[in-house]
């Protein structure tokens, strides 16, 4: 049985586990060693449970305590070549990052413990930032938590996926409505920021297929969005497509908090 929960979802930190219970990944490093091993124990899981670290790009809410990771449980972090150059040099990773790291090879599946692992690029304005298609357990399980707009590539990937985990930061209305300045706004919109609910749900339309099980919309605005909100986006999404009732888990995941422990 595979397991999957969030530990944090937003601009305050990202960090999610994916594994059987006795081996898996942890993606990116957002939040403290002490919070991560607390909320493991809580659902019966501990830093035993995963072999490997991957991150999807050096913003610091994804790599704040990934030193703290490597400097106390000396996991390997898998990241691309260009990723690797940069947290070499990063602040908060330079330290002790250097041992841990490892690199994936482009364009290929790479095999990570129990996992076989693929990474695309999709649009942000990090150094690099990536999605990953995740074989593990009999399933393929999709990530993409900093979506500035949707490619073809990250589409094609998530169509082939029985779950997949997918940005729905903002509302435009609310965002265009609120208090961020003019600068912030369009950084946010203009196809290297984050992914709205309407782009999400066209997203969702594009890669639905029989095969899909459950879709974690992640990465919510705390001052743009609501879960409510983001949820009737990507539901309408889901019937617009002809999708039965039920066929589709679809949650959304909590920005502070851990969600709960899903069984996929």
């Amino acid at each position: 049985m595979l397991k999957f929960m969030s530990l944090s979802s937003g601009s305050c930190g990202n960090c999610y586990y994916l594994g059987t219970g006795d081996d898996g990944l942890l993606i990116d490093a957002g939040v403290s060693l002490k919070s991560l091993k607390r909320i493991l124990e809580e659902n019966s899981l501990s830093d035993a449970s995963f072999s490997a670290i991957l991150v999807t790009h050096d913003h610091l809410d994804h790599i704040r305590h990934l030193g703290s990771f490597c400097k106390r449980l000396h996991k390997p972090v898998y990241t691309t070549k260009v990723l690797r150059t940069a947290l070499l040099r990063h602040t908060f990773t330079a330290a002790w990052f250097g041992n841990c790291s490892r690199v994936l090879e482009e364009g290929i599946w790479n095999d990570i413990g129990v996992a076989s692992v693929k990474y695309f690029e999709v649009p942000h304005d990090a150094t690099q930032t990536v999605g990953y298609g995740i074989d593990i357990s009999g399933h393929r399980f999709v990530i993409m938590t900093d979506v500035g707009r949707m490619t073809d590539e990250a589409v094609e990937m998530a169509a082939t996926a029985d779950t997949v985990v997918l940005e729905s930061n903002y509302d435009v209305g609310m965002l265009m409505g609120g208090p961020y300045t003019y600068e912030l706004k369009m950084r946010i919109i203009q196809g290297n920021g984050h992914l709205s609910n309407d782009e999400c749900a066209s997203a969702i339309r594009r890669f639905w297929h029989t095969g899909l099980r459950n879709i974690f919309l992640c990465h919510l605005s705390e001052n743009n969005n609501t879960p409510d909100l983001a949820f009737r986006s990507a539901s309408a999404a889901l019937e617009h497509a002809g999708v039965e009732k039920g066929t589709v888990a679809l949650r959304c995941l909590p920005r502070r908090t851990p969600s709960p422990l899903f069984l996929l």
